[in-house]
């Protein structure tokens, strides 16, 4: 899939959309999900023009894959999620049910949050 510049995500990086930013650095922004599903629920989006996993660990700078991985554990961090714990996630592809076509990482906090997959 290839990416498309004006998927919400990219906006928001380009400073075309507002977000409630929690963290930035040079490799990814942390903003607070406008629609959560805990009562912790931000996302982590590296900066680059990546869709999925697939993409960003294929053609992403070493350096890039791993400040945006750095990025978020110092985002649970900061969030005070390590204890209790937290849960980050992925959707890639239409099976895993990607909404935007940006590269994101969920992390969900704030309670205990159930089994992974509902059955």
């Amino acid at each position: 899939m290839a990416y498309d510049p004006e998927n919400v995500f990219a906006k928001i990086l380009r400073g075309e959309l507002p977000c409630n930013k929690v963290y930035e650095d040079d490799y990814s922004l942390a903003f607070h999900d406008i629609n959560p599903q805990a009562p912790v629920h931000v996302l982590v989006i590296p900066k680059g023009d990546y869709v999925s996993m697939d993409d960003f660990t294929a053609e992403a700078p070493a350096e890039l894959v791993t400040g945006f991985f750095q990025a978020v554990g110092k985002v649970a961090r900061q969030l005070e999620l390590v204890e209790p714990g937290y849960r980050i996630l992925a959707n890639i592809g239409t099976h895993g049910h990607q909404e935007v076509p940006h590269l994101h990482i969920h992390i969900f906090g704030g309670r205990p949050l159930g089994p992974m997959l509902a059955r």
